[in-house]
C-alpha cells in the first residue's frame, strides 16, 4: 500500500491531496489567492507560506491520518509561475528528508490528464484538451508517459485571456467562472484564429478590447468565450480524425467552463466518440491530483531523491526528466 501526499504551488492556489492506492483519494484541501490586478509572484508565496500549515493539516484530518501514515511525497515541478512553484517544491524536499521518504516530482499537465483518466475510466486512445490558466494544448498519448503535443496556443493560455478580460471589465475575481457568470448569450463578430492545429488568442483579446467602448461588455464576454471554446475544440476534432481516436478527453481549470462543457458534449456527440470529464474540484489546481499522478510516476520511474523545479516543463518532456531524476539519484548513491 502506498499514501501519496501531493503538494500543488505552481500558482495562485496551495493545495495538498492524500492518495491511497488502495483506498483512492482521501482528502482535497486548497488555498487559493485572488487579487484585482493580476499574479504578483511575491504576494502568492506570501500566501502559500500563510496557509501552508494550515491546508496541509485540513487534509490530513480529513484522511484521519498523520504524517507518519504517509510513506511517498510528490509535488507539481512544473511547469508554473517560478518563486510560488520553488516553494512548493522546497517544502516537498523539506518532508521527504525530514520523514526520511521518497520523493518524486510530477508535470502539472500530467496531473491534469491522469485525474480525469482515473475518475473518468477512459484511460487510452484519446485526445486531451488541457486547457488552464497558462496552457492550452492537444495532446494525444502514445504510452501512459508518453504525449505527443498535436497543438497548442501560439501566445497566451486560454485561462489568462479570460482572466485579462475579467480584468479589464473590473470583475472579481478576475477569472473565467465569474466571466461566465457576467456573460449574456448574444452574439458579437470577434476574430477566430486557428492557425492548423493551433490556436492564437491575443488578435481575440485586443478585438473584445476595443469594442468596449461601443458594445455591451456581457455579448463580448459570451462572444469571447465562444470562440476561444470553438477555435480549441475545432483543433481537437481535427486531431480525433488524425489519430482515429475513439474519446475526448478535457481537463484544466478552464474546463469547469458550463459554455464549454455543452460545446464538447456536441462536438463528442458529432463524432460518435466518448467523453472524459471530472469534477471542477479536480480541474481547478489541487493537491489530489498531484498525489494520484506521482503514485503513476513512482511505480514507474521509482524515487527520486530530490526534486528540482521546472518552470518550463513541458508534459513531453516527463520520462526524460523522470529518468535523469532516477539516474542522478543512483549515481549520489553509488
Amino acid at each position: 500500500m502506498v499514501r501519496v501526499l501531493g503538494i500543488e504551488s505552481t500558482a495562485h492556489t496551495i493545495g495538498i491531496g492524500i492518495f491511497d492506492s488502495r483506498r483512492g483519494i482521501l482528502s482535497n484541501e486548497f488555498s487559493t489567492h485572488s487579487s484585482p490586478h493580476g499574479f504578483i509572484p511575491r504576494e502568492l508565496v506570501e500566501h502559500h507560506q500563510r496557509n501552508f500549515v494550515t491546508v496541509l493539516k485540513r487534509a490530513l484530518e480529513k484522511a484521519s491520518l498523520s504524517l507518519d501514515d504517509i510513506n511517498l511525497i510528490g509535488v507539481a515541478q512544473g511547469p508554473g509561475i517560478g518563486a510560488p512553484l520553488k516553494f512548493g517544491v522546497a517544502l516537498a524536499n523539506y518532508l521527504a528528508k525530514h520523514l526520511e521518504l521518497p520523493i518524486v516530482g510530477v508535470n502539472h499537465g500530467f496531473s491534469h490528464i491522469k485525474i480525469t483518466e482515473y475518475t473518468s475510466g477512459i484511460t487510452s486512445d484519446y485526445i486531451a484538451i488541457y486547457i488552464s490558466g497558462g496552457n492550452t494544448q492537444i495532446l494525444y498519448p502514445k504510452t501512459p508517459f508518453d504525449y505527443e503535443v498535436l497543438g497548442e496556443t501560439l501566445d497566451i493560455g486560454i485561462g489568462n485571456l479570460f482572466d485579462n478580460f475579467a480584468r479589464a471589465l473590473g470583475l472579481f475575481p478576475p477569472h473565467g467562472g465569474t466571466l461566465e457568470k457576467f456573460s449574456k448569450k448574444r452574439y458579437v463578430e470577434l476574430p477566430y484564429t486557428v492557425k492548423g492545429m493551433n490556436v492564437a488568442f491575443s488578435g481575440l483579446l485586443t478585438s473584445a478590447l476595443r469594442k468596449l467602448k461601443t458594445t455591451n461588455p456581457s455579448h463580448l464576454s459570451y462572444s469571447l468565450m465562444h470562440n476561444a471554446f470553438a477555435m480549441v475544440l475545432e483543433t481537437a476534432e481535427r486531431a480525433l480524425h488524425l489519430k482515429k481516436a475513439k474519446a475526448l478527453l478535457a481537463c484544466g481549470g478552464a474546463a469547469q467552463s458550463v459554455l464549454f462543457k455543452r460545446m464538447i458534449k456536441e462536438v463528442a456527440k458529432e463524432n460518435g466518440v466518448s467523453l472524459a470529464l471530472t469534477k471542477d474540484e479536480y480541474n481547478r489546481d489541487n493537491g489530489a491530483m498531484i498525489a494520484y499522478a506521482s503514485y503513476l510516476v513512482f511505480k514507474e520511474f521509482g524515487d527520486f531523491g530530490f526534486v528540482q523545479a521546472i518552470p518550463k516543463y513541458r508534459v513531453e518532456e516527463l520520462r526524460r526528466v523522470a529518468s535523469l531524476a532516477f539516474e542522478q539519484k543512483n549515481k549520489k548513491t553509488l
